[in-house]
């Protein structure tokens, strides 16, 4: 576990046990403590007053704490039963091999369903709950076909998906197109040796000016040294799946130092040239709905106002940053078989892809985008992969990915500050028009 993995955990138990206390000035943040297995908890956000709810929400992450997540509190405030979830690999990116993460999920299926009897339950899919909650909804749709066969680096077994429970519905919001990929477009491909951080091939450092860094505000990259990047990214990841497989092939014949897994340390993975070039990956192809700050909503090609990341080189040469794993958990949720990190990888190699997943799904679909982050393009790419018939896709204008006001990004004070307003106040309409 990393250091400021423990130090969040021990940040968040603080501030649920804040929400907790009888604090009248808290509204709708009294939730319940709900033990649903040993190692899967939950936290059940109810109004504080008006009709008892008849639609239940679920929220959960594959290894981030969401007990105290911003929608529970906007969520139930709005008339709904909330329940937040975190699985057995909260806050331990080590323990998710990913693929037992839907037989957690599906507990808090069950406690909206069958405890509270609810009559609808809708799934939040909010940054990585995207590729996990879809992987639940399509594997309940269609089954254990979704999620094994040879093209897997880690398949699932029919015990992983049996007993899920379907959802009604999926709101995604600022949901990323895979665990995979996120760790694919933040591979450092200038590393020559996987055990020296500091063996580094100078043509491929996107932290040097002469590549077109800038350390004091957007950095600027030429098209070729883009193309030459993102297909080195998509090299050193099949290296280091070629590193894992033969790890695992060697475990599962028995002929392993280790019977069941083994550490895996991948360093320098915080390169991501869309934290620092607005050029990449930050546009909408087509006209989309904004939803401005004041609340109307325009058609319109929609640009990211998010600012650069200047303090993304110093996070990809800690040790702290850098992933800490191991041979299953890097297969399992970390691994995608690519040739292009932007354009060109198999989300078929992987169980958690979000877009992979949306092509099993057919409840009514809403997918939302923050405008001051990286993902509305991911966003409009996966929704219109998605097969649902009933699909809507916007953009809240100047949310950051917490769905709170990206302040770094407003000109004026209080620019985008309707943000979470905005977002989850259309959700509601989204939600009460079809349920």
């Amino acid at each position: 576990m990393r250091v400021k993995s423990i130090l969040l955990m021990l940040m968040t138990t603080f501030i649920f046990a804040a929400v907790t206390a009888n604090t009248p000035a808290l509204a709708q943040s009294h939730p319940q403590f709900i033990k649903l297995a040993r190692m899967v908890k939950g936290a059940l956000y109810l109004p504080d007053n008006g009709p008892a709810p008849r639609i239940g929400i679920l929220l959960m992450h594959e290894d981030s704490n969401f007990l105290v997540h911003i929608a529970c509190t906007e969520f139930s405030k709005r008339g709904y039963a909330v329940l937040c979830i975190n699985g057995r690999s909260d806050n331990n990116e080590a323990l998710d091999t990913w693929n037992n993460l839907p037989q957690d999920a599906v507990l808090g299926m069950r406690y909206l369903r069958d405890t509270l009897k609810l009559s609808k339950v809708l799934l939040f899919a909010h940054s990585g709950g995207g590729p996990l909650l879809s992987y639940y909804e399509a594997a309940a749709e269609d089954g254990a076909s979704v999620c094994n066969g040879s093209s897997k680096l880690l398949p699932c077994t029919d015990k992983d998906v049996n007993g899920l429970v379907k959802a009604d519905g999926m709101i995604f919001f600022d949901a990323h197109p895979g665990t995979a990929i996120n760790l694919l477009r933040s591979l450092d491909p200038s590393i020559v040796r996987e055990d020296d951080p500091k063996s580094v091939n100078a043509a491929l450092d996107p932290f040097s000016e002469a590549n077109g860094y800038n350390p004091k505000g957007m950095s600027h990259y030429s098209d070729a040294f883009k193309k030459t990047y993102f297909k080195a990214q998509a090299d050193r990841m099949n290296r280091l799946i070629a590193d894992a497989v033969k790890k695992r092939d060697m475990i599962r014949a028995g002929t392993y130092k280790y019977p069941d897994d083994d550490a895996f340390i991948i360093p320098r993975t915080n390169a991501r040239l869309m934290d620092l070039d607005s050029s990449i990956g930050v546009t909408t192809l087509k006209p989309r709905k904004l939803i401005k700050n004041d609340g109307t909503i325009v058609s319109q090609i929609i640009q990211s106002v998010k600012k650069p990341n200047l303090r993304l080189k110093k996070h990809n040469e800690s040790f702290d940053d850098s992933k800490m794993l191991t041979v299953m958990s890097f297969l399992g949720a970390r691994a995608i078989r690519a040739t292009d990190s932007m354009d060109d990888y198999d989300i078929t190699s992987n169980n958690n892809s979000t877009e992979s997943n949306l092509q099993h799904i057919h409840v009514p679909i809403l997918m939302m985008a923050a405008g001051g982050h990286y993902f509305l393009r991911d966003d409009e790419k996966m929704i219109d992969a998605a097969v649902s018939p009933d699909k809507d896709y916007a953009v809240v204008e100047g949310a950051a990915h917490g769905v709170v006001p990206c302040k770094p990004c407003e000109a004026t004070p209080g620019q985008y500050g309707n943000s979470v307003k905005n977002a989850f106040d259309y959700m509601k309409a989204w939600i009460d028009k079809r349920y």
